[in-house]
């Protein structure tokens, strides 16, 4: 719900800190309140930029209670200023790319504003920190307000459980998944060594490591042995400054990931158990964490379903959301599969592709417009994207993030495309938005010409004529009178008149134009152009005639392959 607080600013610190985050100024108030996070572009109109300092967000969500990444930002000038704007915004913290030069004067603007300065380690992406942040945020916006706990701990919350782990061993824990990737760590990871500093900024441990580790056996013996398992720096074949004791976490016989700690050397007998117990208390987070984020992922799917279909239910689930009152935008994002029957693996296939696209568009809306909400409802998945600025402006940010979106993940979405509506005030509009980039989205998958995002006004005249075809198609008509005849005349004597009429009707009468799309002579194009007339009956000089026959073209796939005559 809108103003739950998710975690404090203390938490960050003793989650980050160390590694990720360094503390610059203003940190005395540890105890402030963080809910989300917002992204700051230089290159955007910001908080407190130009005349009036109390313009409206260009962000559209409010910063309040927020973590501010300041992309792009060092100058001490700028970060005064931004202190000042975003401190009088009821910001929590701000974070700049070290190092960060802190000069007296953004000590006191910090300090005044009541914002933390926070630096970036050099060599960690925002993309990472923007990541392990929401990570960090533990209450769920769709959450029960009394959420369950295991351990005394917040389900699923493995930050938590890693620095309990930590503390226990007195050595800086990683939680791990099969495949390597750093789904939680504890405090005090400036006492380990360099590779762990690297698996931390990277979330994943380094590619070069995990092979040397297998061909040593050691994942072998994790996966193999019930108790913990110890790495000596000198049995490995690369730069590993600390020993490592690892245990597998197991739920009967699957293995879910492990726990690495590292530490100064062999644990004692004491130690060695509760490292074996804590991983069974991993196993049960790291179940619920798995159950809750499909748990999350339907009810999710509901509630945009719900806003969706704009009934009288829409108002609560935007609530729910966290949209009731906003401005939005529909987006449509679907997949042009390729023709042909497909076997049930293959059908399996597209449809964990088309999850693990909507999983990264939702990474990618939240990062840069929080708030917004995705979900996969049958082959398309749909974002509600709240709005910043005015309606134009608002479509045209709508449009460079799915653009962007796009372009950034690469060969994975060639077949993609996204349909984008328009402005919604409220649920009737939102359900007419996602109709429009329904359409939008239809007219890309099947007659894009190459586009791959579009909004339902770009494809107005492209949509219509889709459903014309498909109330055609509904009612059976089929192409009657001129049109007919010169079809019946091709398939009979294996001429090409209706494709020859096609090319004089797309280049305006001009013959030498339509000649050379025919990829024939003037002279022979005139007299096919005579006969097609003679055949269909069809006077090309009669405005009504040409837009008949033109209409109906529009409405039949473009023959291929036909021989010339």
């Amino acid at each position: 719900m809108i103003g739950r607080p998710r975690t404090r600013l203390s938490r960050v610190l003793d989650d980050l800190g160390g590694v990720l985050l360094e503390p610059v100024a203003g940190v005395r108030r540890r105890g402030a309140r963080l809910d989300h996070v917002v992204i700051h572009d230089p290159l955007d109109t910001a908080p407190g930029q130009g005349p009036d300092a109390t313009a409206p967000d260009p962000l559209g969500t409010g910063v309040a209670h927020a973590v501010v990444l300041c992309v792009g930002v060092r100058a001490p000038d700028d970060l005064v200023r931004l202190l000042r704007a975003y401190g009088g915004r009821d910001a929590t913290a701000l974070v700049v790319r070290q190092p960060v030069e802190a000069t007296p004067e953004v000590v006191r603007a910090a300090e005044a504003s009541g914002v933390a300065l926070l630096g970036l380690a050099a060599g960690a992406s925002w993309a990472q920190l923007a990541a392990m942040l929401r990570s960090v945020l533990a209450e769920e916006d769709l959450g029960d307000a009394s959420p369950q706990t295991l351990d005394g701990r917040p389900a699923g919350d493995l930050f938590a459980v890693a620095n309990a782990v930590a503390a226990l061993l007195d050595a800086p824990v990683t939680i791990e998944d099969r495949a390597s990737r750093v789904l939680a760590f504890s405090g005090r990871q400036d006492e380990a060594d360099q590779p762990r500093a690297r698996t931390i900024l990277g979330r994943q441990v380094p590619e070069h490591f995990t092979r040397r580790l297998e061909a040593n056996g050691v994942f072998e013996r994790l996966y193999r042995e019930r108790g913990p398992v110890y790495v000596d720096p000198r049995s490995q074949d690369f730069e590993m400054g600390m020993p490592r004791v690892a245990v597998a976490v197991r739920a009967g016989d699957e293995i879910l990931g492990s726990v690495w700690a590292a530490v100064p050397g062999p644990l004692g007998a004491e130690r060695a158990q509760s490292l074996v117990d804590a991983a069974k208390v991993v196993a049960l987070h790291m179940l619920r964490l798995r159950a809750g984020a499909d748990v999350e992922r339907r009810l999710r799917a509901d509630l945009v379903s719900t806003v969706l279909e704009g009934g009288t239910a829409a108002p609560e689930a935007l609530a729910r959301l966290g949209l009731l009152g906003r401005p939005l935008v529909v987006l449509a994002m679907g997949v042009a599969d390729p023709p042909g029957v497909t076997t049930p693996e293959e059908d399996v296939s597209r449809t964990a592709g088309r999850q693990r696209l909507t999983d990264a568009l939702a990474t990618h809306l939240s990062t840069v417009q929080p708030r917004s909400a995705v979900a996969l409802l049958g082959d398309v998945a749909y974002g509600i994207v709240p709005l910043p600025g005015g309606r134009p402006e608002g479509v045209a940010r709508a449009l460079r993030l799915a653009s962007a979106f796009l372009e950034r993940t690469g060969r994975g979405t060639r077949a993609a495309a996204i349909g984008i509506g328009p402005p919604a005030e409220d649920g009737a509009g939102v359900r007419r938005s996602r109709e429009d980039a329904d359409r939008a989205l239809r007219v890309l998958l099947t007659a894009g010409r190459g586009r791959r995002v579009a909004t339902s006004e770009d494809v107005h005249i492209d949509a219509l004529l889709l459903e014309l075809s498909d109330l055609a198609a509904a009612r059976g008509d089929r192409p009657t009178a001129a049109i007919a005849r010169l079809l019946d005349h091709d398939a009979r004597h294996s001429s090409r008149l209706v494709h020859t009429l096609r090319c004089w009707l797309d280049a305006f009468g001009d013959v030498p134009a339509a000649a050379e799309r025919a990829h024939v002579h003037p002279n022979t194009f005139r007299y096919r152009l005579r006969r097609l007339a003679e055949v269909a009956g069809l006077d090309l000089t009669d405005p009504d005639q040409r837009f008949a026959a033109m209409l109906q073209l529009r409405l039949l796939p473009a023959p291929e392959g036909t021989p010339e005559v």
